[in-house]
């Protein structure tokens, strides 16, 4: 579907290239502050990107990237040529974050949200034991591992795919819960989630084995327990070429090396 817009933003991240770029398309196609943009046009890498779909979630910004960084995943390829076009024929992803709510050994408690994954993780050479409950049940009565993550289909492919969980097309209403070096139950590899469950997991023994819970890029010292859950209130909005939609690049993964 075409969409019709009046003004184009670009930003970009710190590197040289991803700076030497926006001034070029700047130049070229104009530039107007974030605030007023139709589309904001995101020059970097995944990083990056992670960052600008937090800083626009429920704008109702629309964010195309193109890749001025390493892997850039989530990011479509660099050209100067027909941008407006390009983005007149991209097609939009909507989706929503999921929600951590943190309860701290201090007493306090952090709230954060995480596009790719909600991550928690051992903070010292102990191994951390954790407990899971999907919906208020206990799935896992004592879990032994370096960590343990839910991932959302956008971050199936990041630090989920590494910690060999997996690959979640975008269209699928799912989340994987994905063991880090799990000792005991040692045959337990994870398991697929509805997208519409919680998930709470209390850390035993806190005091012996902390551990630290990172939404995206956003870390919390010393927790105690953790609730996740969709965000069904915020929502984040990004183009890709209809040649290599995000789906395309989940599916490729599959058969990648």
């Amino acid at each position: 579907m075409t969409r019709s817009f009046q003004s184009l933003s670009f930003i970009a991240s710190i590197s040289e290239e991803a700076q030497a770029s926006r001034d070029e398309l700047s130049a070229r196609y104009g530039n107007v502050d974030p605030a007023e943009a139709d589309v904001i046009v995101a020059l970097g890498g995944d990083g990056f990107m992670l960052q600008t779909l937090h800083d626009t979630m429920n704008s109702g910004k629309l964010v195309y990237g193109m890749n001025r960084g390493s892997v850039g995943f989530l990011m479509n390829d660099y050209s100067t040529e027909s941008l407006r076009e390009r983005i007149a024929a991209a097609v939009e992803n909507e989706f929503h974050p999921l929600k951590m709510t943190t309860t701290n050994a201090d007493g306090s408690n952090s709230v954060a949200l995480a596009i790719n994954e909600v991550s928690l993780l051992r903070q010292s050479y102990q191994a951390a034991k954790l407990r899971v409950l999907i919906d208020g049940k206990v799935r896992l009565d004592e879990l032994i591992c370096d960590g343990l993550m839910v991932a959302t289909p956008v971050g199936s492919t990041a630090y989920n795919l590494s910690a060999h969980g997996p690959i979640l097309p975008l269209e699928a209403p799912l989340l994987a819960l994905t063991p880090v070096s799990a000792f005991r139950p040692r045959r337990w590899r994870g398991a697929l989630l509805p997208n519409r469950v919680s998930v709470e997991i209390i850390v035993l023994e806190p005091e012996k084995r902390p551990v630290n819970a990172v939404a995206d890029h956003t870390e919390v010292k010393s927790v105690i327990r953790v609730h996740i859950a969709q965000s069904e209130d915020t929502t984040a909005r990004i183009l890709s070429d209809p040649d290599r939609s995000w789906s395309d690049r989940i599916l490729a993964e599959q058969f990648s090396d």
